[in-house]
């Protein structure tokens, strides 16, 4: 009896455990297949072009309002700088209107009397003529100054140092107080379109072409886990520098980067064979990754790269074994 109730309670725990036990979700017979050769390589954010925002008057640097970091738009007021000659030049300027506004008034009072002698026939046609010529010089004179004096509050105007693109200030060149001269660089600017730069081995240079797809890792140690992102290759540089070929990379969501930071870049070179499971079919636990055959067994594998259609096998699989998950 006791033997038979120890079988009764295996066979009872076998049905329990079968029940308990999901059903499978998916099944995979595993037979290499050609994947990518990917190299791991370091990518740096770096912006396509940069450039820097000018004083476009000479004087002092009154007004900084960016520092190293802080994104700008194109048009943004960055700082100030004062010329105090402009002041002065604008009051000679205001002074010199008054002056000749006048004369316009002693212009135009003369001509207005000759003409009215003229009238009455006790003035001359060339002392007429006369008067008019001086009333057009002195309102000629008029607009000049005022144009003149408009050229100058201009000029003060264009003290304010301008960003000439959106973008991220990289370097602020001066401080406050500072004196700057006509077209000196206030601040570097990275526009904005950040690309990542990456360098490699020139074996490497006949297997990368535009258009190629690389996987972009994460920026951050803590960010270990998180699934790599898709790039592209925009652009491969015909030059090799130092033993190596420069291809930059285009990916979304580099924005938030540091313009230098580094991010890990894996690139196909070449093809090789490998066994490849999709991802829900490894499961980790103590450390190990195992994956689950068709007869309920539980096997160690080694992962290598992360595919496009799941991760890789290194080590554990035979041509032929069916995973399930």
């Amino acid at each position: 009896m006791r033997t038979a109730a120890t079988i009764f309670s295996a066979l009872a725990f076998a049905v329990f455990a079968s029940l308990a036990s999901p059903a499978a979700a998916g099944e995979l017979v595993a037979h290499p297949q050609r994947i990518d050769d990917l190299k791991a390589v370091f990518g740096t954010v770096e912006s396509l072009h940069k450039t820097s925002a000018r004083a476009r008057i000479g004087g002092t640097l009154e007004k900084l309002s960016v520092v190293e970091g802080q994104k700008v738009e194109a048009g943004q007021n960055l700082g100030t700088v004062v010329d105090t000659k402009i002041a002065l030049q604008t009051a000679a300027a205001e002074s010199r209107i008054q002056s000749a506004e006048a004369e316009l008034a002693l212009a135009r009072t003369e001509y207005d009397r000759s003409k009215e002698l003229f009238a009455k026939g006790a003035g001359t046609k060339s002392r007429l003529d006369a008067a008019q010529t001086r009333l057009q010089v002195a309102e000629r004179t008029v607009s000049a100054l005022k144009s003149e004096r408009n050229v100058i509050t201009e000029r003060g105007g264009e003290g304010a140092v301008l960003a000439p693109n959106n973008g991220r200030v990289t370097k602020v060149l001066v401080t406050e107080g500072s004196v700057v001269m006509p077209g000196e660089a206030i601040a570097d600017i990275a526009v904005e379109n950040y690309v990542l730069r990456i360098r490699l081995p020139e074996r490497h240079a006949r297997f990368i072409k535009v258009g190629d797809t690389v996987l972009v890792g994460p920026r951050a140690l803590s960010m270990a886990d998180t699934p790599p992102r898709r790039g592209t290759v925009s652009k491969v540089y015909p030059q090799i520098e130092d033993g190596r070929v420069i291809a930059d990379v285009t990916v979304d969501g580099l924005g938030d980067y540091f313009v230098g930071e580094r991010v890990p870049v894996h690139i196909s070179t070449g093809t090789r064979e490998a066994f490849v499971v999709p991802r829900e079919a490894v499961h980790r636990r103590f450390g190990l990754d195992y994956v689950t055959l068709k007869d309920k067994t539980e096997v160690v594998v080694q992962l290598g790269q992360i595919t496009g259609d799941g991760v890789e096998v290194l080590a554990g699989l035979r041509d032929g074994d069916t995973v399930v998950w």
